[in-house]
């Protein structure tokens, strides 16, 4: 990345917390996107992992604090983005949001968004009916989070993915990631389009 562009972020330090149960691959996903912002997108990063309950299937969680300027403090307090995976995350690990945070949730598990202004979309049905492989529905919904804040750039999330893919799924691992990239940006073409016809419905 050397001589490459930064986006600016849009605070000065980023809270970002993926949550979900064992098995989801929470603590991968994590890792993948704060070495996506660190290595590749070259930021100050910090990461937490959450280990305990999540080994019997109950709600983990790992923070990633991205900031161009050295992080004086590893953990989450004011968080910016919300990853939920499942109701019980969404439920644990949301007390702390920021008013305006961005909160993107699993279309399938979690059927009680905890705002209204939640995202939800469907990483998991993407995953199994797509793909036929349920266990990469973490790496589908890390390429929609990057679409839809920009924190990390596509480039350095699809480096860090492929670092970190076992061998002989990069191809599948790429295809995941691709199709959160999409389901994301349909998201947004369909958001535009209702803004649109509102406005135009407003001026009639």
């Amino acid at each position: 990345m050397s001589g490459a562009k930064r986006v600016p972020l849009p605070e000065p330090r980023v809270e970002v917390r993926f949550s979900g149960s064992g098995g989801q691959g929470i603590v991968l996903a994590g890792l993948i996107f704060a070495e996506a912002a660190g290595v590749y997108d070259r930021r100050e990063v910090a990461m937490v992992q959450s280990y305990g309950p999540e080994a019997r299937g109950g709600a983990s969680k790992v923070e990633v604090i991205i900031s161009d300027d050295p992080i004086d403090y590893p953990l989450c307090t004011n968080v910016d983005l919300l990853l939920a995976l499942t109701q019980e995350a969404a439920d644990t690990y949301s007390h702390d949001l920021k008013p305006n945070a961005w909160v993107v949730a699993d279309l399938e598990w979690v059927t009680h968004p905890p705002t209204s202004d939640t995202i939800a979309l469907p990483f998991t049905k993407v995953a199994r009916d797509t793909l036929e492989k349920v266990m990469v529905a973490n790496i589908v919904a890390l390429g929609a989070v990057s679409h839809l804040t920009g924190l990390v750039t596509h480039r350095a999330l699809e480096k860090a993915l492929l670092a970190r893919a076992p061998g002989g799924t990069s191809q599948l691992n790429r295809r995941a990631l691709n199709l959160g990239v999409k389901i994301a940006r349909d998201y947004l073409r369909k958001k535009q389009a209702r803004a649109v016809k509102e406005i135009q419905v407003e001026d009639m």
